[in-house]
């Protein structure tokens, strides 16, 4: 992969956006990573309990307003956003299908990202729920039901060597390893099987290293994204009636500020309307 469609990959992935200037853009599962155009961000787990699956090794980035909430309940009012970016976030969820009909809901387009089966099955981050690919576009999930694909395969890549060779081979063509998605309106969907939900627990300190050329490519993502997004500034400050129908993060006339938004009850179900 050439540097000229590296760079290509690079702005039509993270850089460009189909909104206008003053569209609401929702970014969920952005982690330390957020989308550069998002106003909101969902994760999760925001803290440091996914510090090995992030690249800085800790929490998400907070440097606009994050909600801690599940993909596939989302808080927020049906249509409170123009966009929706979510970008490797859907092989890591239990229920890929409730989290795009999410999506669909409160959104009426947007972008999606996941790690396409074929370079999966050949090095795959074993936290990871699913095998992804596009059919005929429609987006399939096929579950997995161990950390690897192939157990030869598995321990042939095992050799550091090998595996930084392949790794390296991987991010090169990063844009072949990849299925995204725009989509307007809706997005057909097809789940294959029920994951084991036991990959999700491998602990930090036995996930495998990214390749030099992953880290650099990923860092140098966030940094840009970063100093674009801080140059950007609404024109009038969002309220949390603005994007909920409920009191459960805030007062609904209250200013939404940078920082973590967690619900006062612990969980909030998909708001009506």
């Amino acid at each position: 992969m050439g540097l000229g469609r590296q760079l290509k990959s690079f702005r039509d992935r993270r850089l460009r956006i189909p909104v206008a200037a003053d569209a609401l853009v929702l970014d969920v599962g952005g982690g330390d990573q957020p989308h550069w155009r998002a106003d909101v961000v969902v994760d999760r787990y925001p803290g440091a309990s996914r510090a090995g699956q992030r690249i800085a090794g800790g929490g998400a980035r907070v440097d606009r307003p994050l909600f801690v909430a599940d993909a596939a309940h989302l808080p927020f009012a049906t249509g409170a956003f123009d966009y929706v970016v979510c970008s490797h976030t859907l092989e890591h969820v239990p229920d890929p299908a409730a989290a795009v009909a999410e999506l669909c809901r409160v959104a009426s387009a947007g972008y999606i990202e996941v790690p396409e089966a074929g370079a999966s099955k050949v090095l795959d981050f074993p936290t990871h729920l699913w095998w992804c690919s596009l059919d005929d576009g429609t987006l399939v999930f096929r579950a997995k039901h161990s950390h690897d694909f192939d157990g030869d395969i598995a321990r042939f890549v095992a050799d550091p060597e090998v595996r930084r060779a392949v790794a390296s081979l991987l991010a090169r063509n990063f844009d072949r390893t990849v299925v995204c998605l725009q989509w307007d309106r809706t997005v057909d969907v097809r789940v294959e099987g029920e994951p084991d939900e036991s990959l999700m627990t491998v602990s930090d300190d036995v996930l495998p290293a990214p390749p030099a050329l992953a880290v650099l490519s990923r860092f140098s993502t966030a940094q840009i994204g970063h100093r674009l997004w801080s140059r950007r500034r609404r024109r009038r400050p969002l309220h949390f009636g603005d994007i909920l129908t409920n009191a459960e993060f805030g007062p609904l006339d209250a200013a939404v500020t940078v920082g973590v938004h967690e619900a006062r009850s612990g969980a909030v179900d998909p708001s009506p309307g």
